[in-house]
C-alpha cells in the first residue's frame, strides 16, 4: 500500500479537498435532517416562530459541538477495520473515508427528501460495517474478519435501546406530570397561533435548547473522527500525534512505559518477533473474536519497546519526522487499544495494581492520538449549525402532525424533549453514539400512547420501515462504494 508521506502533491491536495468537502456536507445534511428533533415541539406549540426556532437551535447545536469531549468521535473510529485505521494514509484508507461519507450522504438525503425521520448514526455505522465486510472480501480473508463486531454490538445495543427508553420514559413522564401538575393549560393543544402562557414557553424553550445542545455534542462528533482520519492520512507530520503533547508528558509516558514493559516482558518470555508480525498479531487480537495467544504478548512487548525508543529520541513530537510520527501513531494506537481490551472486565490482567498501571498507561497513549483540534470542532459546528437553519420543514411536519392522531400538547412536547435531552447527554458522557431522531420520535409516540391520543399507523410503518432498512441499505452502499472507490483511488495514484 502506498502512503501519502512527505510534501503532498497537487493530486493529494485535491483528494484532501474532496474528502473534507464530503465530510462538511455530511455534517450540514445531518444538521437540517435532524433539526426537527429540537424544533418540532416549539413550532407546533406556537412557542417560537419557525425562523426563530431554527436559528436558536442552530446556535445551540454549534455550542454543543464546540464543547464536546470527542469521546463519541473515537468510538466511531474504533468501529472501523483496524488495518484501515492504522494505514489511513493509503489508497484503501481514503477509499474507506469516501465510501462512508458518500453512503451516509445518499441515505440521509433520500430519507429527508421523503420526510421520514431516520438515524444519521445508524446510517454511518451501517456504512462502516459495509466497508469492513468488503475489505475482508477483497483481501481474501474470512468474510467479516475486518469488522470490529464487539464494538458494533455495543454501539447497536445503545442505538436499539435508546428509542425504547424514549418511548417508555416520555410516556411515564407525561403521566407523572399529569399527577403532579394539575394545571389544565399544560395538557391542551394550542389554539390557532396563540402562544402558550409564559411559564410553558420557558419550559419548552429550555427543552429545545437542551436537545439542540445535546444533538450538537453527540451527533457533531461523528464527522470529527472521520475528518481527523483524513488529516492524519494526508498530513501525518502535523496530525498523526497531538502537537500539544508536552515534553513533560512525554517524559512521564516514557517512565510509565518502562514499568509496563516489565509486566509485558514477563508475559512474552524470551520469544522474538518481526515488526510486520507484531503489527499483524495486535491487529488480529483487536478484531472481534480474536483471543490473546503467546504471539499477542510478544507483539505487545515488542511494540511497546519500540514506542519507548521512538519517543525517547525526541523531547516533543515536533522533533520527529513525518515517517516517525506515522509509525509512532500506529504503535500507540495498537498498544493502547490492546491494553484496554486486555484489562476490560478482568479479561487477562486481573491483579489490581497491574490493572491500574496498565489503564493509566493506556490513557497516556490515547492522549497522544485521540484529540480534536479546535479548527475541526469549529468547522463541524459551523456546518451543523448552518444545516440546522435550512431544510428543516419536511421532518418537522412529520413529527408535529403525522405521528399522533391529535395535535401535540405542551406537556407532550416537553416530556419528549426532556427525555431526549437526558438520554443523549448520558450517552455523550459514556462516549456512545445514539440517534437523536429515534429517541425524539419514539418519545413523541410514547406521549401520544400514554395520553390516549392515538397513533397514525401509516406514518409509524414508514418510520419503522426506514429504521429497519437503514442498516442493510447502507451496508450495501458502503461495501459497493468502497470497492469502487478503492479502484478509482488506486488507479489515480498508480498503486496496484
Amino acid at each position: 500500500m502506498q502512503h501519502f508521506l512527505g510534501a503532498p502533491s497537487l493530486g493529494t491536495l485535491v483528494l484532501l479537498a474532496g474528502a473534507l468537502l464530503l465530510a462538511f456536507s455530511f455534517e450540514t445534511i445531518n444538521g437540517f435532517h435532524d433539526t426537527a428533533n429540537a424544533v418540532a415541539t416549539v413550532i407546533y406549540t406556537n412557542t417560537l416562530k419557525p425562523w426563530i426556532a431554527v436559528v436558536w437551535s442552530g446556535i445551540w447545536n454549534f455550542t454543543g459541538v464546540l464543547l464536546s469531549s470527542g469521546a463519541v468521535a473515537f468510538t466511531i473510529v474504533a468501529l472501523l477495520p483496524v488495518e484501515l485505521v492504522i494505514h489511513v494514509g493509503t489508497g484503501a484508507g481514503f477509499a474507506m473515508v469516501f465510501a462512508l461519507l458518500f453512503a451516509a450522504l445518499i441515505w440521509n438525503f433520500a430519507t429527508w427528501y421523503v420526510g421520514i425521520p431516520a438515524s444519521s448514526s445508524h446510517t454511518l455505522i451501517g456504512s462502516i460495517v459495509g466497508v469492513g465486510l468488503m475489505n475482508s472480501f477483497l483481501n481474501g480473508r474470512p468474510f467479516g474478519d475486518g469488522v470490529n463486531w464487539g464494538k458494533v454490538h455495543d454501539t447497536f445495543a445503545a442505538l436499539l435501546i435508546s428509542p425504547i427508553i424514549g418511548f417508555v420514559a416520555a410516556g411515564l413522564l407525561l403521566l407523572i406530570m399529569k399527577f403532579l401538575i394539575r394545571n389544565p393549560k399544560l395538557y391542551e393543544s394550542p389554539e390557532g397561533d396563540t402562544p402558550p402562557v409564559w411559564w410553558i414557553r420557558i419550559l419548552l424553550v429550555l427543552t429545545c435548547t437542551g436537545v439542540s445542545y445535546a444533538h450538537g455534542s453527540n451527533d457533531g462528533q461523528k464527522g470529527m473522527g472521520l475528518i481527523m482520519l483524513i488529516m492524519i492520512g494526508i498530513l501525518p507530520g502535523i496530525y498523526a500525534i497531538n502537537p500539544a503533547t508536552s515534553a513533560d508528558q512525554i517524559a512521564k509516558m516514557v517512565a510509565t512505559s518502562h514499568s509496563v514493559q516489565a509486566i509485558l516482558d514477563a508475559k512474552a518470555g524470551n520469544a522474538t518477533i518481526s515488526a510486520p508480525e507484531a503489527e499483524a498479531a495486535l491487529s488480529d487480537f483487536l478484531k472481534s473474536g480474536a483471543k490473546a495467544v503467546d504471539a499477542t504478548f510478544v507483539a505487545l512487548a515488542y511494540e511497546n519497546r519500540q514506542i519507548s525508543t521512538i519517543v525517547s529520541s525526541a523531547p516533543t513530537p515536533s522533533k520527529l519526522n513525518d515517517a516517525q510520527r506515522k509509525d509512532l501513531r500506529t504503535k500507540v494506537y495498537l498498544v493502547g487499544a490492546t491494553i484496554t481490551k486486555m484489562t476490560k472486565g478482568g479479561a487477562i490482567f486481573t491483579e489490581p495494581a497491574q490493572v491500574a498501571l496498565l489503564n493509566g498507561y493506556a490513557k497516556q497513549l490515547t492522549a497522544m492520538t485521540s484529540y480534536i483540534p479546535i479548527w475541526v470542532k469549529f468547522a463541524v459546528a459551523l456546518c451543523l449549525g448552518i444545516g440546522t437553519m435550512i431544510g428543516w420543514k419536511r421532518i418537522v411536519v412529520t413529527i408535529g402532525e403525522k405521528i399522533g392522531k391529535a395535535h401535540l400538547t405542551y406537556a407532550q412536547g416537553a416530556s419528549a424533549e426532556i427525555v431526549t435531552w437526558a438520554t443523549i447527554q448520558s450517552a455523550d458522557v459514556l462516549g456512545l453514539p445514539v440517534s437523536t431522531t429515534h429517541i425524539l420520535t419514539s418519545g413523541v409516540a410514547g406521549t401520544m400512547a400514554a395520553n390516549g391520543s392515538g397513533l397514525q399507523a401509516q406514518t409509524l410503518r414508514n418510520i419503522v420501515l426506514a429504521w429497519v432498512l437503514t442498516v442493510p441499505v447502507t451496508v450495501f452502499l458502503g461495501a459497493g462504494l468502497f470497492a469502487a472507490g478503492l479502484e478509482v483511488v488506486l488507479r489515480l495514484f498508480g498503486v496496484k
